[in-house]
């Protein structure tokens, strides 16, 4: 068994490594932003795929991660996990209906809910106790997941056709232009930002530049809130216009 994920601020990182410690604590677990985790997959005939789900989708990044490396799919028996601030709906099914496609065996998907990245919209912002509480729910949820999966009953959340309904209509259907395409909203406050290149060393689309003491972007933004979250100055602003909370996993 092997983990592959894609992790924004932490947090579905750390619900695929608890969950592969609980099912077998010898099993690696790679970022598809690895160079590594293209051979994993191939070595490995079981895998526990997570990522976030953005407007009840996946995050630009996976989706191609996924489809460019289609023929790498084929029979491998795949356990879906999508973990989400609020609601998908079908979160797993998104990335289980590709994988099918491409051949491979959906053995379950779980949704986890942990807290919202996104920092610059002030109605998802909650307080720190509430996000540790949201995190202590999630544990919970993993370790009875990890024992059901253990005696061969594998949760099926987000896989059915109603849950396929809710997501479409709950946001995909509104905001599937979102996540279609690579996002190129993002920006700086030329005030706050004192380009100190961190921004662009932890983005996984190499999609930031730092020249001339300046600050530019390319068009090519999977809205993972990494910048957002990592800049020192808080001159970074995704989605809104301005910075409420900065939000990483470590620091709950």
């Amino acid at each position: 068994m092997v983990g592959i994920y894609f992790s924004g601020t932490g947090n579905t990182k750390h619900c695929t490594e608890y969950l592969l410690r609980l099912l077998d604590e010898n099993a690696p677990s790679y970022s598809i932003e690895n160079e590594n985790a293209i051979d994993a997959i191939r070595s490995y005939d079981e895998i526990i795929f997570a990522y976030p789900v953005y407007y009840s989708y996946l995050p630009k990044i996976v989706n191609d991660f996924i489809v460019n490396n289609s023929a790498i799919w084929k029979d491998k028996k795949i356990f879906v996990v999508a973990t989400m601030g609020l609601f998908s709906g079908d979160g797993a099914g998104c990335a289980a209906r590709l994988f099918k496609k491409y051949g491979a065996k959906i053995s379950g998907g779980l949704h986890i809910k942990m807290p919202d990245c996104i920092g610059d919209v002030k109605l998802l912002k909650k307080r720190p106790e509430e996000n540790r509480k949201i995190i202590v729910n999630a544990d919970e949820k993993i370790n009875y997941t990890a024992k059901q999966m253990l005696s061969g009953k594998y949760p099926k959340n987000g896989l059915s056709f109603a849950s396929r309904l809710l997501g479409l209509f709950g946001q995909r259907l509104y905001f599937r232009k979102k996540t279609k395409m690579y996002y190129d909203g993002i920006k700086t406050d030329p005030a706050k930002c004192v380009a100190c290149g961190l921004c662009a060393s932890v983005c996984p689309m190499n999609n930031i530049a730092v020249k001339n003491g300046a600050v530019s972007f390319n068009g090519k933004c999977t809205m993972c809130y990494r910048c957002f979250s990592d800049c020192p100055k808080q001159a970074i602003t995704v989605i809104g216009k301005h910075v409420y909370e900065q939000c990483k996993f470590e620091k709950y």
